[in-house]
């Protein structure tokens, strides 16, 4: 009788492992859905900008604009896989922004923006409530 307690709760034991993993995994997928409107901080040595980053995902696909005084309203392309994402923005001169980022929360994103190889700067980024 001994034995089969403890199949018994060794069999609980491992069904709650496995419930607690896939609810981890399910809140992740939701929490990198990168959907919305953004307020960016891009901070370059010359100083801060700060567009407006509007973001579609499906699946692990990102599309949207990047707007901001200097450059108008941009579209751009992109990926996310787990907490990291990338988009590039080509701007009208030619030159492509290529964002590399890290899902912090929900709500905050941070990273890096490549100049298409002309320099680069930080960047962090909200979600507009």
């Amino acid at each position: 009788m001994i034995t089969t307690s403890r199949r018994t709760l060794a069999t609980l034991a491992l069904s709650a492992a496995s419930l607690v993993a896939v609810g981890t995994a399910v809140a992740q997928r939701v929490a990198t859905d990168l959907t919305g409107i953004w307020d960016f901080k891009v901070v370059t040595e010359n100083g801060t900008g700060t567009p407006t980053v509007t973001i579609k995902q499906q699946g692990d696909s990102l599309t949207g604009t990047y707007e901001s005084g200097r450059m108008g309203t941009l579209p751009f392309k992109g990926t996310t896989k787990g907490n990291s994402f990338s988009f590039a923005v080509s701007t009208s001169g030619g030159a492509t922004l290529t964002f590399a980022g890290t899902i912090v929360d929900n709500d905050t994103v941070k990273g890096d923006v490549d100049f298409g190889g002309q320099g680069g700067a930080t960047f962090t980024g909200e979600r507009r409530k």
